[in-house]
């Protein structure tokens, strides 16, 4: 009987953790599922012997005893001989794995204490579930979404297209009210496709925000407004819109250029005590068109420059 290498089979090392046999499992048992590869004959073997050397490799006991193997004879090449431990009768698998599998760790198969000294052998069998159409859970997808802050104050719906390994497809989602930068919501279900009937895995979608009415700095926000030079010369008052609605905002006598006009509590977040402040940055701008009267007015402010 030949010897299986389960290691090679995996491509992992002899001294390869645990978590290192079951990462390469699920890498290769994604890449050769019957599922993944519809009517390619040797990828469903290939798949065969990777559950195969799995199901003893990620088996801590059936590993141990797998590793005794190396003393063994058989091991080097040399055929195995089950006769020598007594009447041994092979009665067939239904399981899918090799004779070498369910000689040794199939039910019903050649007590391991037998190869190590512990006793005579006895008369056995096989009957197994085991199914080569193994459940796999699907993996998880992140991906980014990049929202305006109004849009995280009003809690809008989104839609956007994701792609799997099915392709891509247009999902809705529901952005949450007052959602932080780096904030995650978690679509279940909508990862990549589960193998072989697993459930899917989900998708997790990370919000970044872009400038739009506001720009959002940690919980503050900014928002730019225009004035005209005699409100930003002489003071005055204009109407904005803020998170909490219209708000009348003075404008000091003399204000510059990109100066800023702070009204607390007025940002970004969920309650009151948690809110930033709205940040009014203004930017001193002339009408497009003046009138006579305007016209008039500039000649005279001109001719007292200097």
């Amino acid at each position: 009987m030949e010897y299986k290498d389960y290691y090679k089979t995996l491509g992992v090392d002899k001294s390869a953790s645990q978590d290192e046999i079951k990462k390469a499992y699920r890498k290769l048992a994604k890449k050769y599922h019957p599922d993944a590869n519809p009517g390619n004959n040797k990828a469903e073997e290939r798949f065969k012997e990777v559950n195969e050397a799995y199901e003893v490799l990620g088996d801590k006991d059936k590993r141990q005893k797998y590793d005794q193997f190396g003393t063994m004879d058989f091991q080097n090449g040399m055929n195995f001989d089950p006769s020598q431990f007594g009447h041994y009768e092979f009665r067939g698998s239904q399981n899918g794995f090799s004779d070498f599998f369910n000689m040794f760790f199939g039910e019903g198969g050649i007590d391991l204490n037998d190869l190590f000294g512990a006793g005579g052998g006895r008369t056995r069998g096989f009957s197994s579930g085991y199914s080569t159409r193994a459940q796999m859970r699907g993996e998880d997808i992140e991906a980014e979404m990049t929202i305006s802050p109004e849009d995280g104050i009003e809690g809008v719906e989104k839609t956007f297209a994701i792609r799997n390994m099915n392709g891509s497809k247009t999902i809705s989602v529901k952005i949450p009210r007052w959602i932080p930068e780096g904030g995650k919501i978690k679509l279940s279900g909508q990862g990549n496709p589960g193998i072989g009937g697993g459930p899917n895995g989900d998708l997790y979608i990370t919000i970044k925000f872009k400038e739009g009415q506001y720009k959002l700095e940690g919980k503050n926000l900014i928002k730019k407004i225009e004035v005209f030079p005699w409100v930003a010369a002489l003071g005055g008052e204009v109407k904005i819109q803020a998170p909490s609605g219209t708000i009348q905002v003075k404008i000091p006598a003399g204000i510059q250029t990109d100066q800023k006009i702070r009204i607390p509590k007025q940002g970004y977040g969920k309650s009151q005590r948690e809110r930033g402040d709205l940040f009014i940055m203004v930017k001193i701008v002339n009408p497009r068109y003046l009138t006579n009267e305007q016209k008039t007015l500039y000649e005279q402010l001109q001719k007292t420059q200097g």
